[in-house]
């Protein structure tokens, strides 16, 4: 099983509040792991400054870190250490909190002999709870193991994660810390993805080539279905009338029919090294952004043809990405570079690139 990515992923208010206060009367201790990755992490996080625009936060998956940049200095203004192998990120509803996937499992790269690695580290596993007032990891939730990428319900109460090991998804009471149902999907998981309206979830199936829809409300499988080889990550259009998902060793983006959960199409992309990865929509649902991993690009994709309509390129092997709520910035992760794109839509060129931790891996914008 392949365990390292070929790194360059209505709401009321008192949501994330009550998040923080259920941590807070926890009584074990935060149990980020120290590993060989994170201890080359800046030790101390910097004192937050005031903000002159939105955050970006990065994970940076080798040095087991979270970058916090400042858009509008367009400078990293905190190095907050986190434990081992950061990933998935999402910030809360309210914007209070941060939740981060870590893992324990060891990297093993494309050709690695799998029986020559070390144990995984499972003490290391779970979901990093991080405030975003003070930049202060909380604890660490116990999720099941190996969690690589996670979703929120539209309130903010609980966290679906995909637990690429055990082939599972399992559904967490943000407030409890508590996981409240286990859903059984295909070989190694990875995205997972919420529909506007909160009823379902999508999670994808690297191994077995099918993505998994369940029902958010009661944790059960509704229906199953095929893409092209190895499904990445997912995202709906903003009506919830599509999903799109990107294939890596497909070479495509498949267009799905987000009310039914069955395929409509397939998106070829033919340029060399093409490996669809990260995903996501415009906030009109106009266009879709793809990176494209050693494809070093992001595909936009008009969403009125579902054709491939540009390519810009962005940094060697950009993953994770992000958009601004006004639909006009993109960000990407490029793992091999340590730094972010930032990318302006309309002129479809890279306006500036910052340096960040080692192999960032996803990126989720702050409020």
């Amino acid at each position: 099983m392949l365990r390292v990515r070929a790194t360059s992923a209505g709401v009321a208010p008192a949501a994330g509040a009550a998040v923080l206060l259920a941590l807070a009367a926890c009584s074990g201790p935060s149990r980020p792991a120290a590993s060989p990755e994170a201890s080359a992490a800046p030790a101390t996080t910097l004192a937050p400054s005031a903000p002159s625009g939105p955050r970006l936060y990065v994970t940076n998956e080798r040095s087991g870190d979270l970058s916090v940049i400042d858009l509008g200095s367009k400078t990293v203004v905190a190095n907050v250490p986190l434990g081992k192998r950061p990933r998935g990120v999402r910030v809360s509803p309210d914007g209070t909190v941060l939740y981060v996937a870590l893992s324990g499992s060891p990297f093993a790269p494309p050709g690695v002999d799998e029986k020559t690695l070390p144990p995984p580290d499972r003490s290391a596993d779970g979901i990093g709870v991080v405030d975003v007032g003070t930049l202060k990891l909380l604890r660490v939730m116990p999720v099941g193991t190996d969690p690589e990428q996670l979703a929120l319900s539209k309130d903010g109460r609980r966290l679906f994660v995909s637990n690429e090991d055990a082939a599972t998804v399992s559904v967490v009471d943000a407030a409890d810390a508590r996981i409240v149902a286990t859903v059984k999907v295909g070989g190694e998981p990875e995205g997972v993805e919420v529909s506007p309206d909160g009823s379902v979830v999508y999670a994808t199936s690297e191994e077995d080539g099918l993505v998994f829809a369940i029902d958010s409300a009661r944790s059960i499988l509704l229906h199953k279905f095929p893409t092209p080889p190895r499904p990445r990550s997912v995202a709906f259009l903003p009506d919830g009338t599509r999903a799109y998902v990107t294939c890596e060793n497909g070479h495509a983006v498949a267009v799905v029919d987000a009310k039914k959960h069955t395929p409509l199409r397939t998106i070829a992309l033919t340029f060399e090294n093409a490996r669809p990865m990260g995903i996501v929509a415009a906030p009109d649902g106009r266009f879709v952004y793809v990176t494209t991993g050693r494809g070093g690009k992001v595909v936009v994709i008009d969403t009125a043809t579902d054709k491939a309509v540009a390519e810009i390129e962005v940094g060697p092997r950009p993953w994770g990405i992000g958009i601004s709520r006004d639909g006009n910035t993109l960000y990407t992760a490029n793992g091999p570079s340590n730094d972010v794109s930032i990318v302006d839509v309309v002129s479809r060129a890279v306006t500036a690139r910052i340096k960040v931790g080692d192999s960032p891996w996803g990126v989720a914008l702050g409020h």
